[in-house]
């Protein structure tokens, strides 16, 4: 978690913030150097759908409902939602749910690419399971989820994951392949060599080592 002031890690917001305080709310999730995991559940619209769009991973549950809800008040979705949309989902896709305000359910989201990942409950003979189904429950399953990805991620080099998601969040959509390789490479050299690829390494062969803070991945 960064803290600003001297820590690396810290985001200062004045360097980073490219659009207004709205769009940055969801922007922000973008440039800070770890994976950022939204949980979503129950309703998700407008504000709330466009927050978890900016996370880097998204897991939801088939009984949530989500909804560029924006047209219905005769606005535009308008945090972020122009760039985090083009990444996930295709422009006819992203035109039809902004220009109806549709809602749907988590497990659509998934099949249009929306979310990461839905949760569903396991099949029985009881048609209102879903409906009545305790939310905090619901919550607990996804947080569980979530954390079980977490713990995979927190095993590998704070480096490496730093700089794939620079490496993604700056190439993935209209960079010259020129401009995408040149920047895998000094990624690259900046993690060769170094005690956290180290430690990543060892941890294949049963080594328990220890990484150390993040370094400085500027390229």
């Amino acid at each position: 978690r960064g803290e600003g002031g001297d820590n690396d890690n810290g985001i200062n917001h004045s360097n980073v913030a490219i659009g207004n305080l709205a769009q940055d709310v969801s922007y922000l999730w973008r440039v800070i150097p770890v994976p950022v995991i939204a949980v979503m559940h129950g309703m998700c619209y407008g504000a709330g759908l466009q927050i978890g769009l900016g996370a880097d991973i998204r897991i939801t549950h088939e009984t949530c409902k989500l909804s560029i809800m924006e047209a219905k008040w005769g606005l535009i979705p308008d945090m972020c939602a122009s760039i985090t949309l083009r990444e996930l989902i295709s422009i006819d896709v992203a035109k039809e749910l902004t220009f109806t305000g549709r809602i749907i359910d988590g497990v659509e989201a998934k099949e249009i690419g929306l979310v990461t990942k839905c949760i569903r409950s396991g099949e029985d003979n009881d048609s209102h399971r879903n409906d009545t189904k305790n939310s905090e429950s619901i919550q607990d399953e996804l947080m569980e989820e979530a954390l079980k990805l977490a713990k995979v991620m927190v095993q590998r080099s704070p480096d490496a994951i730093a700089a794939a998601k620079s490496l993604y969040q700056r190439t993935w959509i209209d960079s010259k392949e020129e401009q995408c390789l040149d920047l895998e490479s000094k990624l690259q050299k900046k993690l060769l060599p170094s005690w956290n690829q180290f430690v990543a390494s060892s941890k294949n062969f049963g080594l328990k080592l220890s990484y150390i803070k993040q370094k400085n991945l500027d390229v």
